[in-house]
């Protein structure tokens, strides 16, 4: 299968957790094999073979793509930039009214004419037909049958406000571990990236950067020491790009590494 900016076809044969924790565009994903996991800071979903889901965009999310048994996690992913989105309701003269759904992944159910665009739309990626008119024409189809199958798509899809200013101190201290840049922090807490870094050193009188990496590290070694963690199984999930960055921050900061942490128990 092939692949362009919008409409990919996704395959690993090994799971994997790699990548930036920030969505940031909509994103349209039909489970082929294997199961996709993906976690924010209020739920855990799961997706499974002929599961479709909306992934909502500007949310911090952590995710993993399991492939089963000598198999692979497989997926066809439809990437909804804000320019295709503001078009397509111009064309169709579409107004955002409020939305209450917060959840970062939306279930849609797969009625039968979603199961024919599933098909059509494989059918032309095995073609090898890489046409951005046709691209552009599956997309508006996809959003056609969404609005029919799912009209609260629409105050979701549509909604292209701006993240508000917020509490920096409460967000902080939940998304820390995300693997995502200060840009994205200052963005989504409502800020410019000047006054994101000016605002954080007023509430926790340190630069983002070193407390963000102390609150991590400080975890981690928790993690290792009290519940016996393995390195390789936690620095993913406390925002490392990899497991030498992890043990050489970690040494730096605690004058160990992780495998030679310090063994506190009391001799029996």
């Amino acid at each position: 299968m092939i692949e362009n900016s919008d409409i990919v076809y996704s395959c690993y044969h090994q799971v994997s957790r790699k990548g930036e924790n920030f969505v940031a565009q909509h994103t349209i994903s039909y489970q082929l094999s294997g199961s996709f996991m993906l976690s924010d800071n209020k739920d855990k979903h799961t997706a499974h073979p002929g599961d479709f889901h909306l992934i909502r965009k500007n949310q911090l999310v952590k995710f993993a793509k399991i492939p089963p048994p000598n198999g692979a996690c497989e997926s066809l992913n439809i990437y909804l930039s804000d320019e295709t989105l503001k078009n397509f309701a111009h064309e169709y003269q579409l107004r955002y009214e409020h939305s209450t759904v917060t959840e970062a992944l939306v279930k849609i159910d797969v009625n039968t004419v979603l199961e024919n665009f599933i098909v059509s739309l494989k059918a032309l990626l095995q073609s090898n037909l890489n046409n951005k008119s046709l691209t552009d024409l599956k997309i508006k189809e996809l959003l056609l049958i969404l609005l029919q199958t799912k009209p609260a798509l629409k105050n979701i899809l549509f909604d292209f406000s701006e993240p508000h200013k917020i509490d920096l101190e409460a967000f902080m201290n939940q998304n820390y571990r995300y693997n995502v840049n200060l840009e994205r922090f200052a963005w989504l807490t409502g800020r410019s990236l000047a006054t994101f870094k000016r605002d954080f050193e007023k509430v926790f009188q340190t630069s983002p950067h070193q407390w963000i990496l102390k609150k991590r590290l400080d975890e981690a070694h928790y993690l290792l020491k009290e519940e016996k963690r393995a390195a390789s199984d936690i620095f993913v999930d406390l925002g490392f790009e990899d497991l030498s960055h992890f043990s050489h921050a970690f040494k730096k900061q605690f004058g160990y590494s992780p495998k030679s942490l310090p063994n506190t128990e009391k001799p029996t």
